[in-house]
């Protein structure tokens, strides 16, 4: 049965990404995308992106604003730039995008078809009812301007849409993932993202079956009843459904757990109370103990050092990371900092050097030489043996990053 998998508060942003930094994150999403596909499959890469901690610390790892509801757009854009070469290869497709690239959608899917034989009828009508759903169905004030579709080979998927609520500045995210979803009319959402505002309308949770049933009824019986319906009900208010309310008993007496909730600060600084210190303290110690002796080949890159060893450390905790591990996604800004210079400047020598390393492990991999993939995974296996650990402060760390920031080709917009 689908079920919500978490909300999260995203605050509305503006502004746009630039070209040094869009390139940038086109390459990185496409090279961490290859290595999770190797190393777990694509059906592996759809549960990462219809979960929203892992969405946000993904985008977070890219250099984009770590908290804002920018990522989405930039994130959706970077995976659908940079897996476009390689998707009949790797067997993953993105299609939509934000405003007139979302309305392409059914063409986009239709072309694949064609390119790989994959029945692109089903998916067109899939893509259509779940924009209809989170349009239509689900009234929460909050107006859809993207939608991304990731597709498989097998025909597995993942949607993510966003919607805009301009007087509040929020942001609403809604994932879908077709490994969970039972049904479009019973609580499908992996999750919805966003600031709960009060009461809203959703009938496509289960709670409203019996509330689809009487529309559908009214409306097979004609306009007089629903005239004599409103005529009566004139003077009352009608009830809505909370989507974020608190859970209800079940017949079976158990509760069901809550789904974990994201709160993304309004603050655009990050702050040490958005990043949990020891599992910093704990990536930073793994690759400056485990580094060198995985990275003895990588080492001898040109350029290469401690700094994007400590880089590389942070994505592979995105490449390998259990679910828990991404209740911070504010922690993986420090990996390549962010574009607007929080919490701080892009290091664009570094963030290059990342790549390169990562792309070279995954071309070898292909070839049959994973030692240096490998060596990457075992980087996350350290950090995550280390339970404490003694280091610099949140403020000395970014203070050294800042000192550091023109050696690195730091950049902002």
């Amino acid at each position: 049965m689908a079920a919500r998998t978490g909300s999260a508060n995203l605050p509305l942003h503006g502004g746009r990404v630039p070209a040094w930094l869009a390139s940038r994150m086109a390459a990185l999403a496409r090279v961490i995308a290859e290595a999770i596909v190797h190393h777990y499959g694509r059906q592996e890469l759809l549960r990462r992106l219809a979960d929203p901690f892992w969405f946000q610390s993904f985008g977070a790892v890219m250099g984009m604003d770590w908290h804002s509801s920018g990522i989405t757009t930039s994130v959706i854009g970077a995976m659908k730039r940079g897996l476009a070469p390689i998707g009949r290869e790797l067997g993953v497709f993105v299609c939509g995008g934000r405003g007139a690239h979302s309305r392409r959608t059914p063409e986009e899917l239709g072309a694949i078809g064609d390119r790989t034989g994959l029945n692109a009828t089903p998916l067109v009508r899939t893509s259509r009812l779940i924009a209809k759903i989170d349009s239509a169905l689900v009234q929460d004030g909050y107006d859809l301007y993207l939608h991304g579709f990731f597709v498989t080979v097998e025909g597995d998927w993942c949607v993510i849409q966003q919607g805009m609520n301009p007087e509040q500045r929020e942001a609403r995210r809604y994932h879908w993932g077709s490994d969970t979803v039972a049904g479009f009319l019973d609580s499908p959402h992996r999750a919805i993202e966003g600031r709960n505002m009060g009461l809203i309308l959703n009938l496509a949770d289960c709670e409203a079956a019996a509330n689809r049933s009487g529309g559908l009824a009214l409306v097979r019986e004609g306009p007089q009843t629903v005239v004599s319906l409103l005529q009566d009900l004139r003077s009352r208010r009608a009830g809505t459904l909370d989507l974020f309310g608190d859970n209800t008993l079940p017949a079976d007496g158990h509760l069901a757990p809550r789904p974990p909730h994201l709160t993304m600060p309004a603050h655009h600084d990050v702050r040490a109370a958005d990043v949990d210190l020891r599992r910093l303290h704990a990536t930073l110690a793994a690759a400056a103990e485990c580094g060198p002796q995985d990275f003895t080949e990588l080492l001898l890159l040109p350029g290469i050092g401690a700094r994007t060893v400590a880089s590389v450390a942070f994505v592979a905790e995105v490449l390998h990371g259990a679910p828990c591990r991404f209740s911070d996604p504010a922690r993986f800004s420090l990996a390549h900092g962010g574009k607007d210079g929080h919490p701080f400047p892009v290091p664009l020598k570094v963030y290059d050097e990342t790549i390169a390393v990562l792309k070279r492990a995954v071309r070898n991999a292909r070839l049959g030489r994973s030692e240096e993939l490998d060596a990457i995974r075992r980087l996350d296996d350290q950090s995550r043996r280390i339970d404490v650990l003694q280091g610099p402060s949140f403020e000395e760390y970014v203070d050294v990053e800042r000192v550091h920031s023109p050696a690195y080709g730091g950049r902002t917009v």
